[in-house]
């Protein structure tokens, strides 16, 4: 018992524990915000569920490229534009390397929103797999 009490021996617990939340961190946070996909797994949801891919880049980047279809939602606009979004649809949120399309997928859902999917690697991944990009 004298280990957890002598002072150099807590602060190695304190950075012990601090150390592993850190490490355990992205992975609650994936798991809140729903499943991480594959792009073919995307395309198979857009071809055969209808899913709706939702943009959350900033507009200049959205026109530079993006999936045919998708809808232009910046991060920032989730909340006001989400009641334009359909309850019986999947949704794919689409970041540029799949890293801030989780928080939007977590705020999604709390708006009710249930079936929310975040494109793993984001347009990173899509561009790099020889997905089809478009710019209308």
């Amino acid at each position: 018992m004298d280990f957890f009490f002598s002072q150099n021996n807590l602060l190695l617990i304190g950075v012990a524990l601090v150390s592993g939340l850190a490490l355990a961190w992205p992975m609650i946070q994936s798991k809140r915000a729903g499943a991480s996909i594959t792009c073919t797994q995307a395309v198979q949801m857009l071809n055969h569920q209808h899913a709706i891919a939702i943009d959350i880049r900033p507009t200049e980047a959205f026109h530079a490229g993006h999936i045919l279809h998708a809808r232009s939602i910046p991060a920032a606009e989730i909340e006001k534009k989400a009641a334009n979004l359909p309850k019986n649809k999947p949704l794919i949120v689409v970041c540029d390397f799949g890293r801030t399309a989780g928080s939007a997928a977590v705020r999604l859902r709390a708006l009710g929103f249930t079936e929310v999917s975040v494109l793993g690697g984001g347009m990173r991944a899509w561009s790099t797999a020889g997905m089809p990009l478009t710019t209308k």
